[in-house]
């Protein structure tokens, strides 16, 4: 009898056991998904809150195992397609239209969170020792740290996964629990495969360029200055392909904005850049410690100055309507 009990009390323990599949058991297995793929493919919409602003973006997402990925960002509103790539040569923001290729020394996109990347969104879940849990109507939420090193607000995300463990959405928020950016998956193709040419910058631009105009018809002003500066000047240049306009602001905080008209190259143009890649406004830009630069609507923006940094240069260069406001 006495044996017969034993027998029942450790059945009843694997019973137990086995009935259990908690936080760390969805962890080990997403994480198994993830590192155990040889290439994947995403395809979803990804929503950027600026201030009252709100931008909308189709995504595709491919990877090739080992470090081979390349991101096509379509904004929703104008069209306007920019690929980040990453290769064994290095990582490229890619415009097509313009024939254009911006390269950089970067570790992108391991050296920040990314809400659309499957490797970086599994480090921010495994490395934040304090993350929350819990289960919510058929789903797995996640609360991470976030690291945005040029974006301080944002703090913290939410990662959405369903009962099978596919990624849902992830949102991320600022401290006052604000959606500043938010993720939403409509697919995971685990099992994609990719030939060789794939990743290669020169089969990611266009053979059809873009007409841009040579003429800047209005002046774009940034609805957010720096305390204790103001605008001290602004100059119009003709430029040997079409226009510069010089926006000069002084005082505590001073900077410059520079905007130029774009022009589409016959042959792919590589421009080696310092910095990060980085969603600006309505595009994919440049952020280094002393300037920022971006494409919007046929006209390249900088904003540099020796005073601010790149955190507000970023809120600077993100406060710049593509839809003139003064002339």
């Amino acid at each position: 009898m006495k044996k017969y009990l034993i027998f029942l009390t450790i059945i009843s323990l694997c019973l137990v056991g086995c009935g259990s599949y908690g936080e760390k058991d969805i962890v080990k297995d997403f994480s198994k998904k993830i590192n155990d793929t040889n290439g994947y493919y995403i395809n979803g919409e990804l929503e950027i809150v600026n201030n009252e602003d709100s931008y909308l973006y189709d995504v595709e997402v491919a990877y090739q195992k080992e470090n081979n990925f390349k991101v096509v960002l379509k904004n929703k509103t104008n069209n306007h397609e920019q690929v980040i790539l990453k290769n064994s040569d290095g990582v490229y923001v890619l415009t097509p239209s313009l024939n254009k290729s911006f390269k950089f020394q970067s570790e992108w996109p391991y050296n920040n969170s990314q809400s659309y990347i499957l490797q970086t969104i599994l480090k921010d879940l495994e490395s934040d020792t304090e993350k929350t849990f819990e289960e919510k109507d058929d789903s797995y939420i996640f609360t991470t740290k976030v690291n945005y090193s040029n974006n301080s607000e944002l703090v913290k995300q939410q990662i959405t996964l369903d009962k099978d463990l596919n990624l849902k959405s992830v949102v991320v928020l600022n401290s006052n629990d604000e959606i500043k950016m938010k993720m939403t998956f409509n697919t995971i193709d685990y099992k994609a495969t990719y030939d060789d040419t794939y990743f290669m910058v020169s089969s990611n631009v266009s053979n059809t360029i873009d007409e841009t105009s040579q003429t800047l018809d209005s002046i774009i002003y940034p609805m957010y200055v720096p305390n204790n500066t103001q605008l001290s000047g602004q100059e119009k240049l003709k430029t040997e392909n079409g226009e510069r306009i010089i926006l000069t602001f002084s005082g505590e905080n001073p900077f410059t904005i520079v905007q130029e008209t774009v022009n589409p190259t016959s042959e792919l143009l590589t421009i080696p850049m310092y910095g990060e890649p980085q969603i600006i406004t309505d595009t994919v830009g440049a952020v280094s410690e002393d300037s920022i630069s971006w494409i919007s609507n046929g006209v390249e923006f900088y904003v540099v100055s020796d005073k601010l940094d790149s955190e507000e240069m970023l809120e600077v260069a993100n406060s710049i309507n593509t839809l003139p406001i003064g002339k």
